[in-house]
């Protein structure tokens, strides 16, 4: 906060030390490491590159020291399962040592050893610690300089990284256990470069939380690659209009876009919400340089954007590390900050000159979608403003770890070892680039399954767009068609389907969730699992061969998977087909996409039929509207006309009636 003109140093000393910052670390936290040693972008280093950098600063001299505390049972409980807080209280002790390795690989990107439990209590109870005193009012702030992170740690799940949620753990502990301390409102701001899907599930329908989360989403594309960082994801029943997702749609956003959605989003919304205390999910991977973010924000932003959040809640902030895996950049960005909460000389800075007109074009969303709840953001936006935009950026299919395409200026440059290691760890939470097809990226990898699945033939039953002949191939031999918004990899081998013949089948075709990646708003293709003699679904049958099958399996979910072993293989093709019909969820890594469960359906010409679609529960779901159902969007809906038409199964007319009747029909 800046002094006023005509205030005279001594007085700015004295303001300077009535403000009361509390800083908190403890090397302990360092004991959670991977257990073979290897390198991994969440490793100790990063808090450690922190307190060294505060401290040749002087830092903490300035601050009040506090000590880590690991949090109580009773209290992560409040927003994590029995099941969960049992497994991570036990997963470093010896009963788990021959078993520890086995349990991580069951969650999505998850390492533990014999210091995760002890750096998760620590990483959580010190959350607990600093937003306390800071609620208090023995502090006027705060910084947790902790880790494992945990904005993606969900109710019964650690992923991302994260084990405990310690932000959710936190802001639940102040609001249920210290009614006393009179904090009633939070506002959680989540500025990591990932949705913070965990904290969102756990505020979903509580109005004493405003979840405010900007991201890089790409419809759905960066991780946690799911629709929950949506802007129409905004809260259920009394929590409705309390959960505000600004998901971006490209990499490279920089200050001047989080500027803007800062001004015309976030602020005049903390205003008519007037929080008692606002705690920051402060991941810094939106930083320039970052390995796994690919934007471009300065500590410069960052220290913008911190200052305008200290005009809410009296200037009652607390600052919890979450990501940031360039290990100079999250360090200057985090000093940047403590200075701030000082009130310090801001630093100089700038930005490029306007936010990307896709920030305009999503903030203006947001606001749409919000304005019922939030009278602040009914005013559409001058087009004055609009129109100053930098040039589009180019949507680029990248992975999570996109620093070889992005041309920001890095703080500094990434060992080449590094980004090999980068490469490796984040392959399973993120996508193939554009310029590489699959068989590229299995070149360095073992080709032996590729070879065995080519020689096994699989009839591929389709129900979507890929009912429409030419939108199929581009799975298979990359590109895109008129009105998908991305081109597709294509397949390992791009050698067209052997056969392609038409069968109807008693399966309920509907349409659920709000977007794709690939079409924009508007639902796509889901097929009930279980079948129904009453319900008829018309399905495009391709031969081809199950190493076919497994790349069009990795395309349709949206990501990128180590292609050293397939997702589906024989020994699942002969689970499913053992019995009579049914369907099997395939791969652990695919049991939170949308289309990981593949079910068989009988045989053609003693070749067994496969389609994918939603697991059972997913089904359940949306049966209870906990899933989005949505009518297709009309590029969506003309490629499955098309593929009708085309495939001489019904007029135009009765397709459109078709998808109509799919589109209204309860579930």
């Amino acid at each position: 906060m800046e002094v006023a003109d005509g205030v005279d140093s001594e007085s700015k000393i004295q303001q300077r030390r009535m403000r009361r910052v509390g800083l908190l670390y403890d090397e302990r936290m360092c004991k959670h490491s991977t257990p073979d040693g290897g390198q991994h972008p969440e490793n100790p280093d990063r808090i450690k590159v922190i307190w060294n950098k505060l401290q040749a600063a002087a830092i903490p001299q300035r601050c009040v020291i506090l000590g880590a505390k690991e949090a109580e049972d009773k209290h992560i409980l409040s927003v994590h399962s029995k099941n969960h807080v049992n497994l991570i209280k036990n997963i470093s002790s010896k009963q788990f040592d021959s078993r520890r390795n086995r349990v991580a690989s069951k969650f999505n990107s998850i390492y533990f050893n014999e210091g995760s439990s002890e750096a998760a209590y620590l990483a959580a109870g010190s959350a607990i610690e600093v937003t306390e005193r800071v609620a208090k009012g023995e502090l006027d702030s705060a910084v947790a300089i902790i880790r494992p992170p945990g904005h993606h740690a969900e109710q019964d799940e650690a992923m991302g990284f994260c084990l405990y949620n310690n932000v959710a753990i936190a802001a639940r502990f102040l609001l249920d256990e210290k009614p006393e301390l009179g904090i009633n409102k939070i506002l959680i701001v989540d500025w990591d470069v990932h949705h913070g899907n965990g904290t969102q599930k756990m505020f979903w329908k509580d109005p004493r939380v405003l979840f405010f989360s900007v991201h890089r989403h790409e419809f759905g594309s960066f991780y946690p690659a799911t629709d929950d960082g949506f802007y129409t994801m905004i809260g259920e029943g009394p929590g409705a209009g309390y959960n505000i997702n600004v998901p971006w749609e490209n990499g490279r956003c920089g200050d001047a876009d989080y500027f803007a959605v800062w001004d015309h989003i976030l602020v005049p919304v903390a205003k008519e919400f007037n929080p008692d205390l606002i705690i920051v999910s402060a991941g810094f991977d939106a930083a320039a340089g970052d390995p796994l973010g690919g934007c471009r924000v300065t500590p410069y932003g960052y220290t913008v954007m911190l200052k305008k959040l200290m005009d809410f809640a009296h200037g009652k902030i607390v600052l919890a590390l979450e990501g940031g895996y360039n290990l100079e950049s999250v360090a200057n960005s985090v000093l940047a900050c403590v200075e701030v909460l000082l009130e310090d000389d801001p630093i100089h800075g700038s930005s490029e000159a306007y936010p990307f007109e896709s920030t305009w074009s999503v903030i203006q969303a947001v606001r749409q979608k919000l304005s019922s709840f939030w009278p602040s953001l009914a005013d559409e936006l001058p087009e004055k403003l609009t129109n100053k935009k930098a040039p589009p950026a180019a949507y680029i299919l990248t992975s999570s770890s996109d620093s070889e395409e992005e041309d920001y200026e890095a703080p500094n440059a990434i060992s080449k070892h590094l980004e090999e290691v980068l490469q490796h760890v984040i392959e399973p939470l993120s996508k193939l680039k554009i310029n590489e097809s699959i068989q590229d990226h299995a070149a360095s990898n073992s080709n032996t399954w590729r070879s065995e699945l080519s020689k096994v033939d699989v009839w591929y039953a389709t129900f979507g767009s890929n009912l429409w002949l030419k939108r199929f191939l581009c799975y298979v031999e990359g590109g895109q068609v008129e009105g998908m918004k991305k081109p597709y990899l294509g397949s390992g081998d791009k050698t067209p389907p052997k056969e392609i013949m038409w069968k109807t089948f008693p399966h309920r075709l509907f349409f659920g969730r709000e977007f794709t990646h690939t079409w924009g708003p508007g639902g796509v293709a889901f097929l009930n699992p279980k079948s129904n003699i009453q319900d008829k679904t018309y399905m495009c049958l391709y031969r081809i061969t199950l190493e076919q099958f497994n790349d069009v399996l990795v395309q349709e979910n949206v990501a990128s998977f180590a292609t050293s072993s397939p997702l589906f293989d024989l020994a699942a093709l002969n689970s499913v087909t053992s019995e009579e019909p049914h369907s099997l969820q395939v791969h652990s890594e695919l049991k939170r996409c949308w289309y990981g469960n593949v079910v068989y359906l009988g045989k053609e010409s003693n070749i067994p039929i496969l389609t994918m679609t939603c697991t059972q529960s997913d089904m359940e779901g949306f049966k209870s509207g906990e899933l989005a159902v949505c009518a297709p969007a009309k590029n969506y809906a003309n490629s499955i006309v098309r593929g009708l038409v085309e495939g001489k199964q019904l007029s135009q007319e009765a397709a459109m009636a078709y998808i109509q009747e799919a589109s209204t029909k309860p579930l």
